[in-house]
């Protein structure tokens, strides 16, 4: 019996790109291991949280499912995708380490419904096997066709404005939540920053800057059309970080604060009124309006300089929070061996799983 013919060459291909994109996309997303973090435990005086503290509480395979609807819990929310995973880690390590209450914390995880969301899951439950945490999928295709460029293609991902629409992705019963960036860590309790008084009618609270220049957020065709800048007429608009915001959900919905922000990236996509991504739509909205946040709780900018890679100092006075907002990430910075020196603050927070690290 004669031997089979060999595999034309489009077969043969077809095989080797199918493989070769196999091996990309394992090494692309299981190229990390990480440590398994302590556990952490609430102090005596903490308060207890019981299923009967929320009659809305969803029903749950997960025996503990009532904390995600109780108010008694401080409610974190940030975005989780491959790329930042090292730095969602740490974020989460840092706010497990500085409360008083870790049990009492709830994580909500946003991550692109494209997005290997097992592995993610998977990936913090081994790193925090007693973490109470969700992960909820964002459509990327929601918003994509709203995204307009931006000085930094980082900021162009559909993933940044998932902070928009946190309203709509979490269960209705979560009324206040504590929205954070993953390039940071805390250094203070974050049920500090999630009492942060609201007042009896404002949206959000968040670090405000009011030295800044706030005309420089906003192109030459914005300022002059009175039509648009006119928009901040009888408001005191100052620059203010989306990376660290407390927000109240119930109000959020109430306002429909989601249209109104989309309504501006409309418009950008027909006159451009900005350079940066997701910010901008945040203060055409909000400027003006929020609560401002001690500045301890958020140390930012010490990503360094966003052309030229510079190291920067911390600002004057305490600190709660450090955020390594700009183009600079310590992981990376670390791993080039070229850190900057307030690198070595977020280092001990890093759980990354090195290859010479010994089992102890």
């Amino acid at each position: 019996m004669p031997p089979p013919p060999p595999p034309k060459p489009s077969s043969l291909s077809t095989f080797f790109i199918l493989l070769l994109t196999l091996v990309i996309y394992t090494n692309a997303t299981i190229t990390q291991r990480f440590k398994e973090a302590p556990q952490f435990y609430n102090s005596p005086d903490c308060p207890s949280i019981h299923e009967s503290d929320d009659a809305e509480s969803p029903s749950d395979d997960d025996d503990e499912s009532y904390i995600f609807c109780s108010d008694q819990a401080v409610h974190v929310a940030m975005t989780l995708d491959t790329a930042y995973i090292r730095g969602s880690m740490a974020a989460v390590l840092s706010v497990l380490q500085h409360s008083s209450c870790p049990q009492n914390i709830a994580f909500h995880f946003v991550a692109s419904s494209s997005a290997n969301a097992s592995l993610l899951r998977a990936t913090i439950s081994s790193s925090f096997p007693y973490l109470k945490f969700r992960v909820y999928p964002f459509d990327d295709s929601s918003v994509s066709g709203l995204i307009s460029t931006s000085i930094r293609s980082a900021l162009d991902c559909p993933l940044n404005y998932a902070r928009s629409y946190l309203a709509n992705l979490l269960p209705l019963c979560v009324r206040r939540v504590v929205y954070l960036d993953s390039d940071l860590v805390l250094v203070d309790d974050i049920a500090k920053l999630a009492a942060t008084d609201l007042g009896h009618s404002s949206v959000l609270a968040a670090p405000e800057y009011c030295n800044a220049n706030f005309t420089s957020y906003f192109t030459p065709t914005f300022w002059s059309n009175p039509a648009l800048s006119l928009t901040f007429a009888n408001r005191k608009p100052c620059y203010f970080n989306t990376g660290v915001m407390v927000i109240d959900l119930d109000r959020w919905r109430a306002g429909d604060y989601r249209t109104k922000i989309e309504e501006w990236m409309e418009l950008q996509k027909r006159m451009r009124i900005y350079e940066l991504g997701s910010l901008p739509p945040f203060l055409l909205v909000f400027a003006g309006n929020i609560v401002p946040v001690d500045h301890r709780w958020n140390q930012h900018g010490l990503g360094g300089d966003n052309f030229r890679g510079l190291c920067r100092d911390l600002h004057p006075g305490p600190v709660s929070l450090l955020h390594w907002s700009g183009k600079g990430k310590p992981w990376a910075r670390l791993d080039a061996n070229r850190p900057c020196p307030l690198d070595a603050l977020w280092a001990p927070y890093d759980l990354l799983q090195t290859p010479f690290a010994l089992d102890s």
